[in-house]
């Protein structure tokens, strides 16, 4: 859930030197190369209605040498289980400041380049020409604007500029040096910068400015505004303008924006059109400029019924929806439809992990799952042999939620702390803890004589989770625990979770498990709301102090000191030192309880659809599912597939 920012050093360095070498000589090469436009704007560009191709391409566009160069045209189908997943179109698409590629090295991306000095010097270099999907050009105005009139006007943003802007409490300091030029620094390194950039879920410098100046109070003429406030329903211009100023989440269609495919469709809808950005910033090495594919169409299905959608062909790039349950069916039905199903590595510390709320409001279960010895006690008794066995095919790797083997960090004691399945030792340590007492079904009796039945909360999107339960019912009730299950939608799962509610909730592991020394930590200290084991002192972290409350745990404040002493080590054995003390103090605590993981992810894809990697890494971040092998890059190679669609 939590979405884990990496860093390599080396890589960051590698931004700018390849900037000044192989990268420059690549842009010079591709502006001696012709364009290549799609044939669906040929009747506009014949009208004067759209510029031709060599006026909305920058001069130097991000040239993308792809595998198998392709061809324009087609519809590329999806399927998704909310209307509100119009926001992972921004994901696949993967247009980022700078992004990383399939090896989880950073790059430029909508930058030109970027150089970096001393890790807290960043001067964005932004390519020349670019525009937005409406033609305006994006320029350093744009990163002006956010900065000065987004971030720093307390009505749009009550909490000041986002964390990864502050470092050892200084603000960033920002310079618009000319048009295309804009410098971030600060007195101490921020390791952090580059990679909130390149996230899943990034952090936007920039806004277009042309387009969101008629919502706010500085630029608006303020009779339209009052006018256009009281015709929304909002509260004041600030809501108005947030309402509009949705990067990430990609539910206005009228937002201009810098991803391969624009939103075609008002939500809420049962399927939405994005139709490809005549100004997109990337080419192939033939010139041609991508996406390749003219429109996605994205189908909104009930979360059960995306796998049948799937094996029926109504898709033609599907892994979110589908879990490794459905591989058996999803081969069968490759007998019969147009697609190969591919199996992809999975990234996660952890598949599957349970989180005890530490900061569960019930005052007795809070300082059960607070103390050390209970965690410990819950771990011994899931039998995680058997869940690998009877759901993943004995095909999982077993243990706690960690690193993974592929990680130079990897110690196979991470893995193993407390995972081997211990009746005997389970029932010792609740004994030892004084949970002596029994009710006549054999279930353990609190300290205030409620018996110990712990409801663990699912978000309710598949049966996995809940599979995974059963068997893990039956061993704790063995230990004197009776398990119940509560299924419920993502948002109330999560504010459940955050308001202390939710005693125990099943969810997926640390986001990157295979990370290196030079790895951000922050995701192995409460750093995030988002962190279901601790989620109220994630948040006093998250909004440094303002809310949330902070961590009493001793292990779980030094964990955020070395989070913090990572940030500023110099060397890379100082790094991995602090990683390795980090890694010792999760396994031996248990803050979050690990059940299995590398269940591999299930790919679909039509057979004719090209430069689609047969094996991958699936990963949320870093990795953006499918964000990392440039989706605008895959096409269909099929002639009848590349005909326009509705």
């Amino acid at each position: 859930m939590t979405g884990l920012r990496v860093y390599a050093l080396a890589a960051a360095l590698a931004v700018s030197a390849s900037s000044a070498s192989a990268q420059n000589g690549a842009q010079e090469r591709a502006q001696d190369i012709q364009r290549i436009d799609s044939p669906i704007f040929a009747d506009k560009v014949a009208k004067g209605e759209l510029p031709p191709i060599g006026e909305r391409v920058p001069s130097d566009p991000r040239v993308v040498k792809v595998k198998i160069p392709g061809q324009h045209g087609g519809t590329m189908r999806v399927v998704f289980g909310r209307s509100k997943d119009t926001r992972i179109m921004v994901v696949y698409g993967y247009a980022r400041l700078v992004t990383y590629d399939a090896e989880f090295n950073i790059q430029p991306d909508i930058l030109g380049r970027v150089d970096v000095e001393h890790d807290r010097i960043f001067t964005l270099h932004l390519r020349k020409g670019h525009r937005w999907s409406d033609g305006h050009p994006f320029t350093a105005e744009d990163f002006r604007y956010w900065w000065e009139d987004i971030a720093n006007e307390r009505m749009l943003s009550p909490l000041g500029p986002a964390k990864q802007l502050v470092v050892a409490g200084e603000r960033a300091k920002v310079e618009f040096i000319d048009d295309h030029t804009i410098r971030y620094s600060w007195p101490s390194p921020n390791p952090h910068f580059l990679p909130a950039l390149a996230s899943a879920t990034p952090l936007y410098l920039y806004r277009p400015a042309h387009y969101l100046k008629k919502f706010h109070m500085r630029y608006a003429d303020p009779e339209k505004l009052a006018a256009m406030v009281k015709k929304s329903g909002r509260r004041n211009w600030a809501a108005l303008h947030n309402r509009r100023d949705n990067q990430y989440k990609n539910d206005n269609p009228k937002l201009p924006t810098l991803q391969p495919w624009v939103l075609q469709t008002k939500p809420p809808a049962q399927r939405f059109l994005f139709d490809r950005n005549p100004y997109f910033h990337r080419v192939d090495q033939n010139g041609r400029q991508l996406p390749y594919t003219d429109r996605v169409a994205m189908g909104v299905a009930a979360a059960g019924v995306i796998p049948l959608k799937t094996g029926a062909g109504e898709t033609d790039l599907q892994a979110r929806g589908i879990a490794f349950n459905n591989y058996t069916f999803l081969k069968e039905a490759e007998k019969r439809e147009n697609f190969k199903v591919h199996l992809w590595k999975t990234a996660k510390g952890s598949h599957l992990a349970l989180f005890p709320n530490l900061n569960a409001k019930d005052p007795a279960w809070r300082t059960l799952f607070q103390n050390m010895e209970f965690r410990r006690a819950l771990s011994l008794a899931i039998n995680r042999h058997e869940i690998n066995q009877v759901i993943y095919y004995g095909l999982a790797i077993e243990g706690q939620n960690t690193v993974l083997p592929a990680s130079p960090l990897y110690k196979k004691a991470y893995l193993d702390a407390w995972a081997k399945f211990d009746l005997k030792a389970a029932n010792a340590k609740l004994d030892a803890l004084g949970l002596t007492q029994r009710d006549s079904r054999g279930v353990r009796l609190l300290p205030d004589g409620r018996p110990m039945e712990i409801i663990v909360e699912t978000a309710g999107e598949d049966t996995e989770q809940t599979d995974v339960l059963e068997l893990i019912h039956d061993s704790w009730l063995a230990a004197g625990i009776k398990l119940f299950t509560r299924p419920s939608q993502r948002e109330v799962f999560r504010n459940r979770i955050f308001a202390g509610e939710t005693l125990v909730s099943i969810w997926s592991g640390h986001e990157f498990g295979i990370p290196n020394a030079d790895t951000i930590p922050d995701e192995f200290a409460p750093t995030d709301q988002l962190q279901l084991q601790w989620p109220k002192w994630g948040q006093h972290f998250q909004t440094r102090g303002r809310a949330g409350t902070p961590p009493t745990d001793e292990y779980a404040l030094e964990l955020l000191k070395l989070n913090r002493a990572w940030s500023y080590a110099r060397t890379r054995q100082a790094r991995r030192d602090i990683w390795r003390r980090m890694l010792e103090i999760n396994a031996e605590q248990i803050y979050s309880i690990g059940l299995i993981s590398a269940v591999p992810q299930p790919v679909v894809v039509d057979s004719d659809l090209r430069n689609v990697p047969i094996k991958g890494t699936f990963n949320w971040n870093p990795g953006a599912h499918f964000g990392v092998y440039m989706p605008d890059t895959f096409w269909f190679d099929n002639a009848d597939r590349r005909r326009a669609q509705k």
